[in-house]
């Protein structure tokens, strides 16, 4: 099947992943084509041979400058009016591309595009955590049910608690002019959402399972969970959007849910 040229995955690799080749795989066996590209800032042969298995161009950031520098320079390279930047680790089943777009076609005037999304442990699926269940409450507590959003104040509203649009399973609008903040290693993606929420547009929730997000010891989420920055930044995030009491009671609650995400056969 040709690729399409209205949406590109670009793969911000980074280091020698182990699960980067069943990304990419994922990516490659889409139901409706999209363009696929690397983007890294490590370039290294475990990269590039990935790349030369699967025939895709990489792009390697020369400048580097962490994460949101990594997610800047690899929206930059996908030249495509919808972008979905997909994480190394995950697997993106048959009909993500065809399903994102399907949704997308109806509503012309989208800014962002986000699917429901499993966890995989290892190659199983894992048993919906108490996080995950978590997020999915406030997406429906913001969206009212419904497929999309359009208000500033309903589209703030799914951000208030926490960052429930999973970055993975996101695409962005290019022509919405979206840049991640380079201070932030862990919440820059919820800080982005909410400076695209306070934008014209919609924001298109697609409530299918349409990719597994992997939980392992050696992401970065469970990095910054273990070393306190997801914590600092998820403060910081709260009581820019709440007083400071509401934020702190927030934050407690998010602290208890922080421990679901350890790998089951991990202490």
């Amino acid at each position: 099947m040709a690729e399409n040229d209205t949406h590109c995955f670009v793969v911000p690799a980074y280091g020698s992943s182990e699960h980067l080749d069943a990304c990419l795989r994922s990516l490659c066996g889409q139901r409706h084509a999209s363009r696929i590209v690397i983007a890294t800032s490590t370039p290294n042969t475990h990269i590039a041979a990935a790349a030369q298995r699967y025939g895709l161009p990489v792009h390697v950031n020369e400048s580097g400058g962490g994460i949101g520098c990594d997610w800047n320079f690899a929206l930059s390279v996908a030249n495509a009016p919808w972008v979905t930047l997909a994480h190394q680790d995950d697997v993106y089943l048959p009909d993500f591309s065809l399903r994102t777009l399907e949704a997308l076609a109806a509503h012309p005037e989208a800014t962002l595009a986000f699917c429901n999304y499993a966890e995989l442990e290892g190659e199983c699926e894992r048993p919906m955590s108490t996080l995950l269940r978590i997020k999915r409450i406030l997406l429906d507590l913001g969206f009212l049910g419904t497929a999309h959003a359009s208000s500033p104040f309903f589209k703030v509203n799914a951000l208030r608690f926490g960052c429930a649009i999973p970055c993975p399973a996101v695409t962005i609008n290019a022509a919405a002019g979206l840049r991640f903040r380079t201070d932030l290693q862990v919440d820059l993606d919820w800080a982005a959402w909410l400076w695209l929420a306070r934008q014209p547009g919609t924001f298109v929730y697609i409530r299918e399972n349409l990719m597994m997000h992997r939980v392992h010891v050696a992401s970065e989420t469970s990095s910054a969970i273990g070393d306190g920055r997801r914590l600092a930044e998820d403060t910081a995030m709260l009581r820019s959007l709440w007083p400071g009491w509401v934020a702190a009671a927030i934050t407690e609650s998010y602290r208890i849910a922080y421990r679901n995400n350890r790998v089951s056969d991990k202490p």
